[in-house]
């Protein structure tokens, strides 16, 4: 029987991937922290671990294709959200075995990563993959508090729903408020949104849009804001384990 990606996708692996291009941060992080052997590729926005060593294949949205055909990968990972289904095809019409990876809850995260490392890898799960398993294991609480959580401004930009983020502070007892508008990553009135009747707090990541003490605190004049750790938020692979316990303390 074939393998198949998250998409249903076959992957055309003759043996566990021993040479891995990687496009996701996320995945990056986690393959390091795994097999470091086994990663010969990586993104320019792969910044973790902070002493990677591997050929740099430009961006998720623009990779190098003709650097990730040369590095010879037997696998290239992907994602849904964060890689472009043109490049995906493009690499595969060039005879490149891609696994894409469709994730928007922490639940999917692990098993997405479990099956990644038994099927595409043949290894065997990894401790911090059994460590993240428990710490976000359980049903979701009811929420402690109300978090609007901006990823961009100018045009003002928030976490919205169905997103692995939403996902993950709903599992950490926070409810992602959107103001009454709907989407994934909605376009939004910062306005409306700095409302005590409305949120609790605001949660300013770093990435993708990198807000700071003197960059986006100043927009919210009503509710309290907290800058975060956008990978803590954003990340799955062993930064789930380092957000269980972040989160635990906000």
């Amino acid at each position: 029987m074939p393998l198949l990606d998250d998409l249903g996708a076959p992957v055309p692996l003759a043996g566990p991937a021993r040479r891995v291009v990687s496009l996701v941060p996320s995945l990056t992080e986690a393959l390091a922290a795994t097999c470091p052997e086994r990663l010969v590729g990586a993104t320019d926005w792969c910044t973790h671990p902070a002493d990677l060593d591997v050929t740099r294949v430009r961006g998720t949205k623009n990779p190098d294709l003709a650097a990730v055909t040369g590095l010879a990968p037997d696998l290239v990972v992907a994602n849904k959200e964060e890689n472009r289904e043109l490049d995906v095809s493009r690499m595969r019409e060039r005879g490149l075995a891609v696994w894409v990876t469709d994730i928007e809850t922490v639940p999917q995260s692990l098993a997405s990563m479990r099956r990644l490392f038994s099927e595409g890898l043949g290894l065997d799960e990894p401790p911090w993959l059994v460590e993240a398993a428990a710490a976000w294991s359980g049903p979701v609480p009811e929420p402690r508090a109300r978090a609007v959580v901006p990823i961009w401004r100018d045009p003002w930009m928030v976490v919205g729903r169905p997103t692995f983020t939403a996902d993950l502070l709903a599992r950490a007892g926070f409810e992602v408020v959107i103001g009454g508008t709907e989407g994934r990553y909605p376009h939004v009135d910062v306005g409306a949104l700095d409302d005590p009747d409305v949120a609790d707090v605001a949660l300013l990541p770093d990435e993708p849009y990198e807000f700071t003490a003197t960059d986006g605190p100043e927009a919210f004049t009503r509710v309290p804001t907290r800058l975060v750790s956008g990978r803590l938020l954003t990340w799955y692979g062993p930064a789930l384990v380092e957000a269980r316990i972040s989160l635990d303390r906000a």
